[in-house]
């Protein structure tokens, strides 16, 4: 399947789409730089760079990005979030906003389309997180992290997002691609840490092919030509298997997709079978999407817990009592003040008015997750981890938006707080959790994601 990733590599490639040149007059102020500066500082040090955006230039600001300079302004307002999130998703294209991931996630992933394909994607999709089948789910995700609480040693310090990826990473191995098989789990688990393991300059550098010949780009290239390699081979055999119905992962799921009675070869629901190209895409999508944003969302969780012995106390009592909800606000919060992903971003396909500001076709917007959970008008002294917020206090809609929103919230949201749920329960049945004396733990930008610089250094101890 080489070839196939070759040509998905090249045609999904930033620099490969042009557009039509945006006039730059009439846009919100921003900074005046390159796009190559603004760009990395934006990829590599969004942590300063944004908060600085808002102190210098107010509530909307506008930045250049590569590969053609074009103009990305982003919101911090609650009114304009709401605005974004509502509008029409035939002018605000979330597909195009994510053409970054293209090369990776390719041209059928759920979060690259826009219109039709967007609908029958989600459609497809939604079956495999409905509750029915999250309540299944859980079943694994709890016996995955009794296992994986089980081989830590108490006293010893713990790189807690080292645990949390190998975790997560398993449950969606197990979940999405119902690989049970540990040989090829011990194939399947490099590969992907190295996709995910990707440096912002690295992305960056996708918006020039030629780099794809060169050092970490290149790497990636042969990192992917493997992935495919072997997805595309589950998928045959799978595509083999006479008890896909009684399967319950996600990929003998999407499958059964057109088997049926129907002549024109769509089955009863009126669907054509998907290709391989199309389950890949959606696999890989999943995979990267719920893989290492809930890792950083647990293993901040466990690092605040650690900093909190009183809030660790109650997530305790919560954890043995079957207080779920508590155990999500933990979670809730622990996305709320470390936030994984930086902004939620819309291509505009025609001219609109966003804000106040009339804006030409080709322009990107967003909202900024990071300037929305620590504006103190939607979260009181934001700076303090305090998972009573999201039960004794009112969280106003489109504040805490890690999973975006409208209609293209994430389609994995509910499946990534049961995970985080079900993951604290047993690591908090089981152990006291501290910090490292001395380990101060700070945001660092890996891929698009934010994750602990450190680590979440924590210690654990038998309760």
């Amino acid at each position: 399947m080489s070839s196939s990733t070759d040509d998905r590599l090249a045609t999904m490639t930033l620099g490969q789409r042009k557009h039509a040149p945006v006039p730059r007059s009439g846009l919100p102020r921003g900074p005046r730089g390159p796009a190559i500066v603004q760009s990395a500082a934006l990829m590599r040090f969004r942590h300063q760079f944004v908060p600085w955006l808002r102190k210098r230039y107010g509530d909307v600001a506008t930045v250049k990005l590569l590969p053609e300079g074009r103009p990305l302004v982003l919101f911090s307002r609650t009114s304009t979030t709401k605005e974004i999130f509502g509008s029409d998703p035939e002018v605000f294209h979330a597909g195009k906003g994510n053409a970054v991931l293209g090369p990776i996630m390719g041209a059928h992933s759920l979060l690259l389309v826009d219109g039709a394909k967007h609908k029958r994607a989600r459609k497809l999709l939604m079956p495999a997180f409905r509750p029915s089948a999250m309540e299944g789910y859980r079943t694994v995700v709890a016996q995955l992290a009794r296992e994986e609480v089980a081989s830590w040693t108490p006293g010893e310090e713990l790189r807690s997002l080292e645990r949390m990826n190998a975790l997560t990473l398993e449950v969606i191995l197990r979940v999405v691609f119902g690989v049970a098989d540990e040989e090829r789990l011990a194939r399947l688990r490099p590969l992907v840490n190295a996709t995910v393991d990707v440096k912002p300059v690295v992305l960056l550098g996708w918006g020039y092919p030629a780099l794809q010949r060169f050092g970490p780009w290149k790497k990636v290239v042969q990192v992917q030509r493997e992935l495919d390699r072997l997805l595309y081979a589950e998928i045959a055999e799978r595509r083999a298997a006479t008890d896909l119905a009684e399967r319950t992962d996600v990929l003998s799921q999407l499958l059964l997709v057109g088997q049926g009675e129907a002549q024109d070869g769509r089955g009863a629901g009126g669907e054509a079978p998907l290709s391989d190209e199309e389950l890949r895409d959606q696999l890989v999508t999943l995979l990267l999407a719920g893989h290492e944003t809930t890792a950083s969302g647990l293993a901040w969780a466990l690092y605040e817990l650690g900093r909190h012995p009183e809030l660790m106390r109650r997530a305790q009592q919560a954890a043995r009592e079957g207080d779920d909800d508590h155990l999500e606000a933990v979670v809730k919060e622990s996305l709320r003040l470390h936030p994984i992903i930086p902004m939620v971003v819309r291509f505009l396909m025609k001219p609109a008015v966003v804000g106040g500001h009339e804006l030409p076709a080709g322009v990107s917007v967003g909202p900024s997750i990071l300037l929305a959970h620590a504006d103190p008008d939607n979260f009181p002294q934001p700076d303090e981890f305090r998972p009573s917020r999201f039960l004794d206090e009112e969280v106003r809609p489109n504040t805490w938006i890690p999973f975006g929103g409208g209609v293209r919230r994430c389609i994995g949201a509910g499946f990534s707080l049961m995970e985080g749920v079900e993951v604290l329960r047993q690591v908090l049945t089981t152990y006291d959790v501290g910090v490292v004396p001395g380990h101060t733990d700070r945001p660092r930008v890996r891929n698009i994601t934010s994750v602990p610089d450190r680590g979440a250094r924590v210690v654990v101890t038998p309760v």
